[in-house]
């Protein structure tokens, strides 16, 4: 049983009633819901797991649990997360070619939720200020195989200066009390208070604040919570409407699992039913709220785009001799139409070799990685990057090693591997058809080069 704080029941008794509360504080004593997505960028390809609960309102989702350290969890095909944290993403509705920016992305769910939407087209901004969860988001885009991401962790201030006025969307799952998360992450109980509730809805008006400044005129927010407080909700909404001119645009779900946004909870303003409320009770996940709000349009300001790029003195093209060292490795994979021009397309910063996403010389903040690495130039040779692996991956190749479940273990500790094969050099490797890594094959050995930091 949680020890929910006397406080926190007194609160939801007076708000719910006493009936509706206790149906509350009974579904939070239950098993957290298990759920997990397919990725829909690799193409078409069965899962080992049961597809036999799909989640409602929600595409290639579905109840069940995944195990992390199994091929299609590693390779990307599939990733684990909670049903109703999977809905943000899919109501801000992103379309090919948007400029998107998911605001506090880690651990990844919402963003690779909308990489996916994007197909690699247009961009991606995924930030985290935490310097330890972004490693995360990283790892869970490279898995995804994005192309199209800008990963970055500053606060949102420092974003501002090139984005002003320049994303269609705008996603921010705000920190929050956590309510929502309570039997799924305890320890949550534990920091609760009403005082650290207002403490909160004061970060995510200062977060908010910044967002508006980057969101284009008739751009669209898109702001959630994992937190039952009106304060963090229902104010927020208010308050966005009130302070920028905001309008709240209703939410459509094809699901019966949720609950209309309370007005009486705020400032009584009946557009507020248009915003959405995931309750544990309604057994569908966590719980969660959502809205979704438009900007009047305005004048655009001047510094809308970014300003044309000037190599920096750490980047340059590539040289024809690099060029042909990229080339030789590359030559017997199937490349993905976005690489046909790579040549002339990628960039060198300290023999890192990529395809950026988006010009970055104007931003001065920490960018963790801009689009696709595509490896690293070494004396008089080119290593492909894992990141790239992921996203061949996603192609049909011929230049694949697909190990057995018992080599699969080995490779991914580290090992290397023996094995018979016409095959030699660079290889992709694979585990029930899902690429994993990148391989090297030599004299019947293939050497790992899945990435140390991954290894388990």
């Amino acid at each position: 049983m949680l020890n929910l704080p006397a406080e926190f029941i007194s609160k939801y008794q007076k708000l719910l009633g006493q009936g509706q509360a206790q149906e509350l504080f009974d579904a939070m004593n239950q098993p957290a819901k298990k759920a997990f997505r397919i990725n829909t960028l690799k193409g078409q390809r069965e899962v080992s797991y049961s597809l036999n609960q799909p989640i409602p309102g929600l595409k290639n989702a579905y109840y069940g649990q995944i195990n992390g350290q199994d091929p299609e969890a590693i390779s990307g095909l599939v990733y684990s997360q909670d049903p109703a944290a999977m809905f943000p993403a899919m109501i801000a509705d992103i379309h090919l070619g948007d400029k998107v920016l998911d605001l506090c992305a880690a651990p990844g769910g919402k963003s690779t939720f909308i990489a996916e939407q994007l197909k690699g087209k247009g961009l991606l901004v995924a930030n985290e200020i935490s310097n330890t969860r972004v490693k995360a988001l990283r790892e869970n885009l490279e898995r995804w195989g994005v192309i199209n991401a800008l990963i970055s962790s500053a606060s949102p201030e420092k974003l501002v200066q090139p984005f002003t006025q320049f994303f269609d969307k705008i996603i921010v799952d705000a920190p929050c009390s956590g309510e929502g998360m309570f039997r799924k992450n305890p320890e949550a109980i534990s920091y609760w208070s009403q005082d650290y509730v207002m403490t909160c809805q004061k970060r995510q008006q200062d977060i908010l604040t910044e967002a508006v400044k980057m969101l284009k005129p008739g751009g669209e927010l898109v702001y959630s919570t994992c937190t039952f407080s009106p304060e963090e909700d229902e104010e927020i909404v208010s308050w966005l409407v009130e302070q920028f001119g905001f309008k709240i645009l209703p939410i459509n779900v094809n699901t019966s699992a949720v609950e209309p946004g309370h007005p009486d909870w705020a400032n009584n303003d009946p557009a507020i039913k248009g915003t959405l409320r995931f309750w544990p009770n309604d057994n569908l996940g966590e719980g969660q709220y959502v809205a979704k709000l438009q900007l009047a349009e305005r004048e655009k300001s001047t510094s809308t785009k970014v300003k044309k790029r000037k190599t920096h003195q750490n980047e340059a093209k590539l040289t024809r001799s690099e060029s042909a060292l990229v080339a030789e490795v590359l030559k017997p994979f199937n490349l993905p139409l976005e690489l046909a021009n790579w040549s002339t397309s990628c960039l060198v910063s300290q023999n890192h070799v990529y395809l950026p996403a988006i010009e970055a010389d104007n931003m001065h903040f920490k960018i963790i990685s801009n689009g696709l690495e595509l490896g690293i130039l070494k004396k008089k040779r080119f290593e492909p990057s894992h990141q790239l692996a992921l996203v061949l991956g996603q192609r049909k190749q011929e230049q694949v090693v697909n190990l057995t479940k018992e080599d699969y273990a080995k490779y991914i500790h580290g090992e290397t591997i023996h094995l018979e094969s016409a095959l030699h050099g660079f290889v992709l490797v694979s585990c029930q058809n899902c690429v994993f890594s990148f391989g090297k094959i030599t004299n019947n050995v293939l050497k790992n080069f899945y990435p140390k930091g991954l290894r388990k």
